[in-house]
């Protein structure tokens, strides 16, 4: 079975290893250009792996255009993949494999659809989420269901933490997938359509904190936003600080107006160190800040900043 490949986050590598590993044929690698995949969350380089399986790597800018197009029939595959990869392939693109395209979706589909899957849920508060694998088809994730995989949300997770149990699902599920089409199997079944909206695509600016949100729903939005994201962020005296690692207190009132620096919290340990913000039902204690130069603050230098009494807002 002749395999194509498509993708440029992270999450696709364990995949693309256990494929290899199984000795099933990956005949051509398309990822995005260097500058442009620099730009995306989460990208990853697919450099090394292709290097050691050696497996024929093309950078492009849009899969859709007809260069791209010329590289996927050049493929002659059987089998496309696409995982990790943000552009909605085009009717021309998903022609070019015999016995279909198929991608993965992080969440438990009709559920979720849409953009940044992963980092919705978190910050809806949601308990669990997972992974689903498709059959691609014209439209935003809306193929047949070949297989899923669910997993909780924990109070302690991230993003990150979250997207390494997408991408050790997509390797299993995909490995099952390939045992079936050799079997003669071709496994699907039609999505219910419940009418939820697709979620939106977020930009940076969204991260932005609204202090005048519950701690829970701030803190949410701090974990759903970590790194390799942009983060969340806000202002104080006109600067933007965005705001990598907090924790939240189980407070239930208000101790002052929302979004102010009620003081230094101090410990030995200096991962414990911080500043405590007020919220609209409480505080978080925010352990740790990038200010708008790149420079990270945390633990006893964040506890020294001279900031009490001042207030963090949503806007410069």
């Amino acid at each position: 079975m002749r395999i194509g490949w498509i993708g440029v986050h992270a999450e696709g590598i364990p995949a693309l290893e256990a494929v290899c590993a199984a000795d099933y044929d990956v005949v051509g690698l398309m990822t995005l250009r260097q500058d442009k995949a620099e730009r995306r969350c989460g990208s990853a380089d697919y450099d090394a792996m292709c290097e050691r399986f050696e497996i024929p790597l093309y950078e492009v800018d849009n899969c859709n255009d007809p260069s791209s197009i010329a590289i996927l029939k050049s493929w002659n595959c059987d089998l496309l993949v696409v995982l990790g990869w943000g552009q909605i392939l085009g009717s021309e693109a998903l022609q070019q494999a015999r016995i279909g395209t198929v991608g993965a979706h992080a969440s438990l589909l009709p559920h979720n659809r849409g953009s940044a899957p992963v980092n919705w849920a978190i910050i809806n508060g949601e308990q669990q989420t997972g992974n689903s694998l498709i059959w691609l088809v014209e439209g935003v994730d809306s193929g047949d269901l070949i297989d899923q995989r669910s997993f909780p949300i924990s109070d302690y997770d991230t993003c990150t933490t979250i997207y390494d149990r997408v991408a050790e699902s997509n390797g299993d599920m995909l490995i099952q997938l390939l045992q079936q089409l050799e079997a003669g199997e071709r496994p699907g079944t039609v999505q219910l359509e419940t009418g939820e909206p697709i979620l939106p695509r977020r930009r940076p600016k969204d991260g932005v904190v609204n202090w005048n949100s519950s701690s829970e729903e701030i803190y949410n939005l701090v974990r759903a936003l970590a790194r390799p994201y942009p983060g969340a962020f806000a202002y104080l005296n006109g600067e933007a600080y965005r705001i990598w690692n907090a924790a939240v207190l189980p407070l239930s009132r208000p101790l002052a107006a929302p979004g102010t620096v009620l003081g230094p919290v101090k410990s030995p340990e200096d991962s414990a160190c911080g500043i405590l913000v007020a919220t609209n039902n409480g505080a978080i204690l925010v352990v740790e800040v990038e200010d708008a130069s790149g420079r990270v603050i945390q633990g006893k230098e964040l506890s020294e900043q001279s900031w009490t009494g001042q207030r963090l807002s949503n806007a410069a």
